[in-house]
């Protein structure tokens, strides 16, 4: 009987030594590839920023695209007013490394929401945008959005043309949604419409309307420029999508920032 219960100890000690070993080289192999995470994190999500505002190919290489994002300006817009702020007033060195989701779940720098059609909940007070400039000219704004959709809030960037309102390019790149129906959102060809299409309708700068129009939106819509055809078979995907251009390129998000791109004050 001692023999077995020793055999067991020892199983035990081994078991335990072995637990303890492996959980130290996971630890230390997550600390030591987190940096190189991070750095194809940042990557994928500037890939995806450029790719939108059609200024490079989706294969770019690294490299193409590390000089791309160079050309860029990274600004720290806030909600509401659409006044460029310093970093320092979010406790960071550059625009660039403000996280906006650690912003939106900090009370201090967000808010919640009462109304909520995108289905955010919270609110960072402060979120970035992407100018681009030409001869002194924006040339381009890119701006980072999320929403949900029926399973998932999904994570995209619109990209807008010089004038703030005509669509450029769309991209989604984080999302949970439906494979092969509101998944949909990251097919070429559904985000292919988008490009030349209107946020906003003259003289009516703060509230876009803009729609998916389940069906398809057919040749002779009215008010076509503003709409675009909603994911067969996705609603609620379709739906999340038009709340959230609506929300962010809203009052209470892009809009007071859009208004002074297209009055020449950024």
């Amino acid at each position: 009987m001692s023999q077995s219960n020793d055999t067991v100890s020892r199983i035990l000690i081994v078991a335990i030594a072995l637990s303890i070993v492996f959980s130290v080289i996971v630890s230390g192999a997550a600390v030591t590839l987190r940096p190189a995470q991070e750095r194809n994190e940042a990557l994928s999500t500037r890939s995806n920023m450029l790719a939108a505002s059609d200024v490079i190919e989706t294969n770019a290489s690294n490299d193409q695209v590390a000089q791309a994002f160079d050309r860029f300006e990274v600004a720290l817009v806030e909600m509401g007013t659409g006044e460029i702020v310093p970093p320092e007033k979010v406790n960071v060195s550059s625009a660039a490394d403000y996280e906006m989701r650690q912003a939106a779940m900090n009370p201090e720098i967000s808010r919640s929401l009462k109304e909520d059609p995108a289905g955010i909940k919270r609110q960072a007070l402060y979120r970035k945008a992407f100018i681009l400039r030409n001869n002194g000219s924006v040339e381009r704004v890119v701006l980072p959005i999320h929403g949900y959709g029926l399973w998932s809030t999904m994570y995209g960037f619109l990209a807008l043309e010089g004038d703030a309102n005509t669509v450029a390019g769309l991209r989604f790149y984080e999302h949970g949604e439906t494979p092969g129906l509101g998944a949909k959102i990251q097919k070429p060809d559904w985000v292919a419409q988008w490009k030349g299409k209107k946020i906003y309708e003259p003289g009516n700068w703060e509230s876009p309307n803009f729609r998916l129009v389940k069906g398809g939106v057919g040749e002779n819509a009215d008010r076509r420029e503003h709409k675009v055809d909603a994911l067969s078979g996705a609603t609620l995907t379709s739906r999340g999508v038009e709340s959230t251009i609506n929300f962010w390129l809203g009052e209470r998000g892009y809009a007071p920032f859009l208004a002074k791109v297209r009055n020449g004050e950024i």
